[in-house]
């Protein structure tokens, strides 16, 4: 007998699935935890029955939204890597984490909501995340260009801080300094 998993979702319930998360994003982080899954089923182009039918509960749709967004920055990885030598890898990597890290913010009370009720949407985030820029890390390494004796969890505790210190709009060219000055930092040759 042969287990399989989950049946994929028909291309017009994954388009469904997929629009259903982008406007859950938007929502949350736009307009916080309270914001009617009527809403976000409209903005989506979907009934409420089909938003219920991938999400039954409020719940439910916040996590996987969260999930969604996690998926996406890690999953870049090997299309940066792919596309541009290591060093710009990296450094676009940086910009996405700092969309994703203002998005997590803008969607906080709604991610404690979920926490309250039980879940825990961060089960596997750091490990993601520390994979994702021990990949940049090893790419840059193995071309000489970023150094290699550098920890990704350090990497990825700078780039929160960062987020941290320039998480306001306004303060977008800052951060966007602050990538430059710790891709700098990254470079093969800098100082250990």
């Amino acid at each position: 007998m042969s287990v399989t998993g989950p049946r994929p979702l028909r291309a017009d319930a994954q388009r469904n699935r997929d629009r259903l998360l982008s406007a859950a994003v938007r929502a949350f982080a736009h307009d916080g935890p309270d914001v009617t899954l009527d809403a976000i089923a409209k903005d989506a182009g979907v009934g409420i029955g089909t938003l219920y039918r991938h999400f039954p509960t409020r719940e439910a749709l916040v996590e996987a939204a969260y999930r969604n967004e996690l998926a996406r920055l890690c999953d870049a990885v090997p299309g940066l890597l792919a596309a541009l030598p290591p060093a710009g890898a990296m450094r676009d990597w940086m910009d996405r984490f700092l969309d994703y890290m203002t998005t997590k913010r803008g969607m906080a009370e709604a991610l404690r909501a979920v926490i309250a009720s039980g879940g825990d949407p961060y089960a596997h985030s750091r490990d993601r995340l520390i994979g994702a820029v021990e990949a940049l890390l090893r790419a840059g390494a193995e071309a000489g260009t970023l150094r290699g004796d550098v920890a990704p969890a350090d990497v990825l505790t700078a780039l929160s801080g960062v987020t941290l210190a320039a998480g306001a709009p306004a303060q977008r060219d800052q951060a966007g300094r602050l990538l430059d000055l710790l891709l700098d930092a990254l470079r093969f040759g800098a100082a250990p």
